[in-house]
């Protein structure tokens, strides 16, 4: 297997993600038989979606160390656009955790980007509020939880609110949720406040080949989860156990950022599900229902408003 798919994989398969269902059976479908070499088969499947952020003529505004941060400041470079004094941050596509990148790029959004703009929007005086505009199926559970500790911490010193042009699930509702303010569209989807984890199996394909892997390995857990044999029924279990525990954290980050409007209690209640605007308006998930481009100028307006 090539290195970079070796390294996709390694992104993919085993571990804990901020999906939503449909979008990680598009992942599995779709880069399934690339990465594996055989054909890729979903159980309880869904069906898969097609998502690009901010398309169908959507508006789009465009760690440690912070070395991309630090390149920006280097030179005298916003990592953001700046509308009358608003910030404009972007958060579309697959969420994923590093990338040397501000905004998009690929169809991507990475949580490093994001917290270099978040720091910058925070400590720049000029600064009156941040907009953060939300289209996003989710991705990866690493630096989701760090990235909506940034947004709430800066929603403590400055306005700031998120607006969905289209979705914010798992991840993308995550990330959403810690704004002041959460605004949906008419027809666009919030929630799916859970985790999923794939695996793959291919070991009947191998056999079907006839091909034999022989796993010689030092340590009994060693190879727990390789694809080349099926899934014990112990291990599913215990990765189970470790989704449930970040959907928790999920539910509890979602409460801290909404406060008295969604408890963690009635995060959890969802399990997972998925909901249209008036629902995610009646339960508390957002706030108002309305054209984006309407919030935003509202949202300009009022940060900009002497008193």
């Amino acid at each position: 297997m090539p290195v970079a798919l070796d390294r996709i994989c390694g992104q993919v398969f085993d571990q804990p993600l901020l999906y939503h269902p449909r979008k990680a059976e598009t992942v599995a479908r779709l880069l399934g038989p690339r990465l594996t070499g055989f054909p890729v088969s979903v159980v309880n499947g869904e069906g898969m979606v097609d998502h690009t952020g901010f398309a169908n003529s959507r508006p789009s505004a465009g760690v440690i160390g912070d070395r991309l941060g630090i390149a920006y400041d280097r030179n005298n470079l916003s990592p953001f656009y700046v509308v009358d004094n608003v910030a404009i941050i972007p958060v579309e596509g697959t969420l994923v955790y590093k990338g040397a990148f501000v905004g998009s790029s690929s169809g991507e959004t990475s949580y490093q980007g994001l917290q270099t703009q978040i720091a910058r929007a925070k400590k720049r005086s000029d600064i009156k509020g941040v907009v953060f505009e939300v289209d996003s199926f989710g991705g990866q559970g690493n630096g989701a939880f760090d990235t909506a500790d940034a947004i709430r911490d800066l929603s403590k010193s400055k306005p700031t609110i998120s607006i969905l042009t289209d979705f914010a699930y798992s991840a993308g509702f995550l990330l959403a949720s810690q704004a002041r303010q959460v605004v949906m569209p008419e027809f666009g989807g919030a929630g799916s406040i859970g985790v999923v984890m794939l695996h793959a199996d291919f070991s009947g394909n191998l056999e079907q080949e006839g091909i034999k892997v022989t796993m010689i390995h030092a340590g009994k857990h060693k190879v727990d989860g390789n694809p080349y044999q099926p899934l014990p029924d112990e291990l599913a279990a215990r990765w189970l156990a470790e989704c449930e525990v970040m959907r928790d954290r999920f539910a509890a980050t979602v409460a801290a950022g909404r406060g008295k409007r969604f408890s963690k209690a009635a995060a959890l209640k969802t399990e997972a599900d998925c909901f249209n605007a008036a629902d995610a308006l009646r339960l508390g998930l957002v706030d108002a229902v309305g054209n984006s481009q309407e919030a935003f100028s509202a949202f300009i307006s009022e940060v900009n408003r002497k008193d």
